[in-house]
């Protein structure tokens, strides 16, 4: 007798396809945007995906590696989005620029809502703080190579300790976004971003950046 498979509703057999996965994947994030942390079980999950319950707990495990898995989704889709963004830029100013542009789509399109959510529910969930904390490594690595970018051909390339500067980029924008998330005021995130890009050719003037070879290597 054949094993029968997971039932999405009661005589509707689903096979358990790398579809299904991205399927609840993507439910995750929606519900993460909608309900929050809190309101993101299985069953609110499900429901969101159109599916039973235990397809959550066939594919992950948990809710938590659910939730994990769509915080990794929309992280690597940012990060091609920002990897895209930074290289069309050159220069501190289009950098700062970029920033903001960056900045508005991710709120627009709760991209940033799914990481607060997770960072909220780490304080509740064991395990899960640590897990979030790995993921934002990447964020500062990029955010590292984005200032030497910046930077290459200044003489501030060899003073700016990169490492210290990526912290606190990733620090602010994670705050200003957060902040915006809380009050859907953007306008102190706004003018935050264009007295940056004052300052930012203001630098240039008194920094002025040397000519590149070309090379790839923002280093």
């Amino acid at each position: 007798m054949a094993k029968q498979g997971v039932t999405t509703r009661v005589g509707q057999p689903r096979p358990n396809t790398a579809g299904t996965r991205a399927e609840l994947v993507e439910a995750a994030i929606t519900t993460l945007q909608t309900e929050g942390f809190g309101g993101s079980s299985a069953r609110a999950i499900a429901r969101t995906a159109g599916c039973n319950q235990a397809l959550v707990f066939y594919h992950f495990g948990s809710v938590a590696n659910l939730l994990l898995a769509a915080l990794d989704a929309t992280s690597e889709r940012r990060m091609v989005r920002y990897g895209e963004a930074v290289d069309a830029a050159d220069g501190l100013g289009p950098m700062v620029e970029v920033a903001a542009r960056i900045y508005r789509e991710d709120l627009d399109a709760g991209h940033m809502s799914v990481l607060a959510e997770m960072i909220a529910g780490s304080s509740s969930t064991p395990g899960l703080g640590a897990e979030v904390s790995a993921r934002l490594e990447p964020w500062f690595g990029f955010a590292e190579d984005a200032t030497l970018r910046a930077l290459r051909g200044s003489p501030l390339a060899d003073l700016v300790p990169t490492r210290d500067v990526a912290f606190a980029v990733v620090a602010l924008y994670l705050g200003i976004e957060f902040l915006a998330h809380l009050d859907g005021d953007r306008s102190q995130a706004e003018s935050l971003f264009s007295t940056a890009k004052r300052l930012s050719d203001l630098m240039g003037l008194v920094f002025p950046v040397a000519a590149h070879d070309g090379g790839d290597d923002p280093r």
